[in-house]
């Protein structure tokens, strides 16, 4: 595709509806964020136990125009002022995805102005990029939440390669599952990372799977680990279990993670995904990257989650190297990390 002229006055607007998040954003010059609106959908979706698509897609379609029109405004600027819009084309929920690359497309249309649809994948590598925008290439970054778990090198702009991932569950689902079984609320991962720092992390030697093996990761034989261990303990504490499950996730996230850094000669080591909000993870990644030898960027909390300030400097250089997308862009809810919109 023919690249686009980008610089440090364009202004995309960018929309998020992968899952349960609602969010619109305008940034400037690809880092500048001059709003970012996020309305979530985790109360709708808790007497559920997990996100239900049909309901997600719906509530989307309740929220966006308000979300939409509160960035604009809390941006300070005109919608004329807007000079690219851009959504999330996948990975995501089918429903929910059509929801925001649909009112994308509409808006770039009737405001004659190009559209770009994003990964959301690769949104994520951005977020630390948005807090700290003069980190340098090659990074190594770990991206975990509730559907992925990755380890990718970015040896720059649209340039990654997959590390490690997982061979089964991803971080963030083992999260929920194991705050599920414990009965300690939804979403999993905020409640357990609430939970842990009361209990003793080496109360239970829960399994490091695979951790002198390679840099893929598995957590579906934790999971079972802890599950089995309560049925087999009912009296055992559940704080306990919660800060000892904890401290074997972010035990092997840790060390697989900087032995990816160490390998490629990384220049610094990045958190992306819901999962990088994680206390436990943040301050570990921290203290080993840093003994290591590694700068470690955290983005703030409100860019580990799905929002669309990502999502707008994912399109920033989206434009700038491969040029707008076609509005026959569609929703592709299995979109790889290295797969385009197109």
């Amino acid at each position: 595709m023919t690249s686009h002229v980008v610089n440090e006055s364009t202004v995309v607007l960018a929309i998020e509806t992968s899952c349960d998040e609602t969010a619109a954003s305008v940034v400037m010059g690809g880092n500048d964020i001059l709003s970012s609106i996020v309305s979530s959908q985790i109360e709708i979706h808790a007497r559920f136990g997990g996100v239900v698509p049909e309901v997600a897609s719906r509530a989307h379609l309740e929220a966006l125009i308000p979300v939409v029109n509160a960035a604009i405004m809390e941006a300070g600027i005109l919608p004329s002022r807007v000079d690219v819009v851009a959504a999330t084309a996948g990975p995501g929920l089918i429903g929910a995805l059509l929801v925001g690359v649909s009112a994308a497309k509409s808006l770039a249309l009737v405001w004659d102005k190009p559209f770009v649809g994003v990964n959301h994948l690769e949104a994520h590598l951005y977020a630390g990029l948005l807090d700290d925008p003069t980190l340098q290439f090659p990074l190594v970054v770990l991206l975990v939440s509730g559907g992925h778990t990755m380890i990718i090198e970015m040896r720059g702009h649209g340039d990654y390669v997959i590390m490690g991932r997982t061979i089964d569950d991803a971080a963030g689902e083992a999260y929920d599952k194991v705050a599920r079984y414990l009965q300690l609320g939804y979403p999993g991962g905020p409640a357990i990372d609430k939970l842990a720092p009361s209990g003793n992390p080496h109360a239970v030697e829960f399994p490091r799977a695979m951790m002198h093996d390679g840099l893929d990761v598995s957590f579906s034989g934790l999971k079972t680990s802890v599950i089995n261990y309560v049925k087999k303990n009912p009296d055992v504490s559940n704080v306990d279990v919660a800060a000892s499950f904890q401290a074997a996730v972010v035990d092997v996230l840790c060390a697989k993670t900087i032995r990816a850094a160490q390998k490629v000669g990384a220049k610094g080591i990045v958190l992306g995904g819901g999962v990088s909000a994680n206390s436990l993870l943040r301050s570990e990644m921290t203290a080993r990257g840093a003994a290591a030898g590694f700068t470690v960027a955290l983005p703030s909390r409100e860019m580990c989650t799905d929002n669309a300030a990502m999502i707008a400097a994912a399109a920033w250089h989206r434009l700038a190297s491969d040029g707008p997308t076609s509005l026959s862009c569609g929703a592709y809810p299995n979109l790889k990390l290295d797969a385009v919109p197109r």
